[in-house]
Order: structure tokens, then C-alpha cells, then sequence
């Protein structure tokens, strides 16, 4: 088959990064896959995939959101109108790149659309809600990565959409040192014991503030503990939200750059050392669609840190993580005490028995049944067709 994935970035995020994996999968699978990306600083990926790639130029957009959005939806649009090679299958893995899809659609320049829902947020803006709206009825196939969005879809959208996998990259991501660790700590002041990481940057679904606030409890024992915080790039600006973590952040003590280290949007190359180099994973998020970075920091040897709530309960056991409630930082607290312990050591071992069973291999198998149903059941619909049969 002939694929198109439409990814909104080029910089790492959670249904970047599936983007990324699923098409070098499809491409080992004998496919011919394309990405199209919108790409903001004309960089493009930092590490290419194993495929072919369309970077769409992303001019600066205005600060208004909505504007924004607009803008981005139609900068796909006008980049995929004139495109001579035409695609078995074009899928989307947002909001943005399903709108574009649907507008292509209409004008019958594309056949159909699939959209991966990774999850479903509750916007303000009633623009951005009725894109999301849009963007989840509209499409022929809709996919989701976990049981509770397969539910929310169902409920909430009349919905039933095939469950896919995500996976982790065992070759990128494991628990062998490489010797560049020890510079890699240098690099960004890694000098405190234990060493706390989350990968997401500051915003609310990461539950941000509640993490620093239980850190805080953590520092009274461990002095020289360090609370890492990795990655950032995303599409929203929560600067509201940032601001409060900082006020927290100085309330409690808490100095940026010494207890609390910023690392920004960390390279490729570094990401699997920087797992390596922590001491703990914590992932108290509020809302996620599956949670990749938690697969990396089990394949990276780290205990994690989840919130107990789906989706993290579909896919580990009581007794392969340390779970909190996100809205109580005592309880994330108490999980950091005792991800420290030695005791944790056949926890982790558990959690690693689930890395088989999520590989990008096995989600491009699951993708595969799917597209070849949907141009399977449009193909008897057009021969039912008064224009078929003629």
C-alpha cells in the first residue's frame, strides 16, 4: 500500500514520535510510507525516519489560537492540493491534519481518511472543540490507543473505533550504559542523588505543579535530590500555567537550576542516556493518551511513577509500578520515597515482562488489518453504487 501519516511537528511529542516509529514499521512491512510535517523552524526531524518525508513549510502564526490553528490547517491544504502522487490510505494523527484531510476530502481530491485519536481534550475555544468534534465523527476510520479512549469514543461519539498499539523502540532505549553518561550529566548539572526525571515539560495534563510540590516533600529527606524536567515542545502556550509553577517553585524554595533542572526539548541522541542517568521516572500525569515515555523508562531499567488511573492501569499491574493519585502530591511523594528503596528492584524486573507485547512491528500488523478493511469495504460500496454498476 501507499500511505500518507499526517504528524503536526517535527519536534518530539507523543503521536510525533508514533508517527515516526509506526512509519518506518509500515516501511518494513514492504509499504511505501510518506510523512507529512508541518515543519515550524525548517529543520525538519532531527533523526529522519526510514522513509520518505514531506516537510510543509510553517510560517510564524499569530498568538491567537484559533488564527493558529486556521493557519496550520491550511498550510496542509495548500501544500497536499497540488501533489501529483496520490495514496492508498492518508491518516492522521490530530486534530490539525484530519481538518486538512477533511478539506481535501470534500473537494474529492482524496479518497478517504483515518485519524488515530490519541486522546481527547476539553477545550475552551469553541473553534478548537468543534475542530476536535470534526476531526473525530467526520473521518471513515477512526483509531484509538487505549482501552479508555475506545470507551470515551463509544460513549461520548457513537463511535467504535479499532484499538491499535502503541510500542517502545528496544533498540534505542534499554538499560546498558553507553559511556556517555558521565558528560551527559555535566552537560545539563546533573549532580544530585537520587535523581527524579519526567519527560513532558510544564503544563497541566503533565500534573507539573503537584510533581514540584511533592519533590518539595522529597527534598526535606533527600537535600541533594534533583527534579528533572525534560522535553516542552507543544502547541498550546500554557504560559498562565508556567507562571504558577514558578511562583510554586519559589514559595517553596525550590531553585531552578540546582534542585530543579530545565532541560528544554532534549536531542534524540541524548534521550536514552538521560533515562539512563536518573534514578526514578515520575509520570503523575492528569491525562494521557497511553504514555509513551513510560515505556522508554522501563525499557531504560527506571522504576516509574504513574498515576493510578487509566490509561496506565491497562497496561501495568499493581505490582510493576508505584502509583499516586495525581490530585494528592502526598501520595506522589510518598512513591518517590520509595522508588528510591532497594526493594524496588524485582518491581522493575516485572515491569520489563511487558515489553514484548508493545512493539512498533506488532501496532503496524494492527494498522495494516485496518486500512486494508477500509479500502476493502469502499471498494463493494462503490460497486453497490448506482455510478459502480453503470
Amino acid at each position: 500500500m501507499k500511505i500518507a501519516l499526517l504528524t503536526y511537528a517535527t519536534k518530539p511529542r507523543g503521536s510525533v514520535i508514533h508517527t515516526l516509529e509506526l512509519a518506518t514499521a509500515l516501511a518494513g512491512l514492504g509499504h511505501h510510507v510518506c510523512i507529512f510535517a508541518l515543519d515550524k523552524d525548517g529543520r525538519g526531524f532531527e533523526q529522519p525516519p526510514l522513509c520518505a518525508v514531506q516537510l510543509v513549510p510553517a510560517a510564524p502564526a499569530p498568538q491567537d489560537i484559533d488564527a493558529l490553528i486556521q493557519q496550520r490547517i491550511q498550510e496542509f491544504v495548500d501544500f497536499l492540493t497540488p501533489m501529483p502522487e496520490q495514496f492508498d490510505i492518508y491518516h492522521a494523527q490530530d486534530c490539525i491534519g484530519a481538518n486538512a484531510l477533511l478539506a481535501l476530502r470534500s473537494q474529492q481530491t482524496i479518497p478517504h481518511i483515518v485519524r488515530t485519536v490519541h486522546h481527547v481534550e476539553d477545550y475552551r475555544s469553541p473553534y478548537l472543540q468543534q475542530c476536535q468534534d470534526k476531526s473525530i465523527r467526520q473521518p471513515d476510520l477512526c483509531l484509538c490507543v487505549s482501552d479508555r479512549w475506545q470507551q470515551t469514543l463509544l460513549a461520548d461519539y457513537g463511535i467504535t473505533a479499532p484499538r491499535v498499539l502503541n510500542g517502545v523502540n528496544l533498540e534505542r532505549f534499554s538499560a546498558t550504559v553507553s559511556g556517555a553518561e558521565a558528560a551527559l550529566k555535566q552537560r545539563y548539572g546533573l549532580s544530585g542523588a537520587p535523581i527524579y526525571l519526567t519527560v513532558g515539560g510544564i503544563e497541566p495534563r503533565k500534573n507539573s505543579i503537584h510533581l514540584l510540590q511533592a519533590f518539595a516533600q522529597v527534598l526535606a529527606r533527600y537535600p541533594s535530590a534533583q527534579l528533572v524536567i525534560a522535553g516542552g515542545a507543544t502547541l498550546f502556550d500554557y504560559q498562565p500555567y508556567r507562571d504558577r509553577f514558578f511562583a510554586v517553585a519559589k514559595t517553596l524554595g525550590i531553585e531552578v537550576g540546582q534542585s530543579l533542572m530545565l532541560t528544554g526539548v532534549v536531542p534524540a541522541e541524548d534521550l536514552p542516556v538521560l533515562y539512563r542517568c536518573a534514578d526514578v521516572f515520575c509520570f503523575p500525569s492528569n491525562q494521557e493518551g497511553w504514555g509513551l515515555v513510560v515505556l522508554e523508562a522501563i525499557a531504560s531499567g527506571l522504576p516509574v511513577i504513574v498515576s493510578d488511573c487509566a490509561p496506565f492501569t491497562e497496561f501495568l499491574s499493581p505490582n510493576q509500578a508505584l502509583w499516586a493519585q495525581p490530585d494528592q502530591p502526598d501520595t506522589i511523594a510518598i512513591a518517590m520515597t520509595q522508588a528510591v528503596s532497594r526493594d524496588c528492584q524485582p518491581m522493575i524486573e516485572r515491569s520489563r515482562t511487558i515489553l514484548p507485547h508493545y512493539s512498533w512491528q506488532h501496532s503496524a500488523k494492527l494498522h495494516e488489518i485496518q486500512y486494508r478493511q477500509l479500502i476493502l469495504t469502499r471498494s463493494r460500496s462503490r460497486l453497490r453504487s448506482p455510478e459502480g454498476a453503470a
